[in-house]
């Protein structure tokens, strides 16, 4: 791995077939905070488990007022200039498909088309009984409706949308179940301790196995679920590009490395590439 410049990346994004992989560090310069980065260090980030949220009625009780409040304050957050990068790519026809760690939907909020979200999207909700899933703003209306007069904000808030609220405002909140049988509702994510679904992964690595490069965004690589895709590209012998601020569990797989931020980055990889474009 060696350390490239703006120049030396855009040249790289300019050849074409590029998978971009993406985590929290894209989102941050949005105002939604990481959970390993300079924005993770200043609280103390307890995701929350599959077994925990499956086992505990208080753990789903928790979740949810806390997410009740953190989707709302996650939901006003904006696409920032990195992800109008990527979806520009994308549209250039030199991003051929976009794996993201990330459960905010911004990629497409930005426009992008070919997203696989790897960890699922908090705008949908799962019933872990029928698995009918709906849209989260119906349930945060019902949520709404069974709670009146229950009314919390919160200054500090997880990448998955978990609100810090004091443990009175999460005994005072009511929880509702699906419609449908009655089943508990989840948010369509991968908890921490949950498989991603085989179809899911089989598809990201087929997109990676057919990439001319690896482009990772944000990621610091720590978890397997987004390391595997990387490991996978060094093992077929595509050429791996990171951008991240901080070093990643990827970096000694990578051709070239910037450590810089993402958003005025790629804005200026778009800015560096040739035209005419392809279209």
């Amino acid at each position: 791995m060696r350390n490239a410049s703006v120049a030396e990346l855009a040249g790289f994004v300019a050849e074409g077939g590029v998978v971009v992989l993406s985590g929290a560090g894209l989102s941050t310069e949005s105002g939604i905070p990481d959970y390993r980065g300079p924005t993770g260090r200043g609280r103390r980030a307890e995701p929350m488990t599959y077994q925990k949220f499956a086992d505990s009625a208080q753990a789903r009780q928790r979740y949810w007022a806390r997410s009740h409040v953190g989707w709302r304050q996650l939901g006003l957050a904006l696409p920032n200039a990195g992800h109008h990068a990527v979806a520009e790519l994308e549209r250039y026809g030199l991003v051929e498909a976009i794996i993201t760690q990330n459960v905010d939907g911004l990629h497409q909020a930005a426009g992008a088309q070919r997203v696989t979200e790897l960890h699922g999207g908090l705008d949908r909700v799962v019933c872990l009984g029928c698995r009918e899933r709906s849209p989260r703003a119906d349930l945060d209306r019902r949520l709404h409706t069974a709670n009146p007069g229950w009314h919390a904000t919160a200054s500090q808030f997880n990448p998955d949308g978990d609100a810090v609220l004091p443990d009175e405002l999460v005994a005072a909140f009511q929880v509702v179940d699906c419609l449908t049988c009655d089943g508990l509702l989840k948010p369509d994510v991968i908890f921490f301790g949950e498989n991603v679904p085989r179809p899911r992964v089989d598809t990201c690595f087929a997109q990676v196995a057919a990439a001319r490069t690896l482009l990772v965004l944000g990621s610091s690589l720590a978890v397997r679920s987004g390391y595997r895709f990387v490991a996978r590209a060094a093992a077929l012998g595509i050429p791996i590009a990171i951008v991240n601020q901080e070093s990643t569990a990827g970096d000694d797989l990578a051709l070239i490395r910037l450590n810089a931020p993402l958003g005025p980055t790629l804005t200026a990889v778009v800015d560096a590439i040739p035209t005419p474009r392809p279209a």
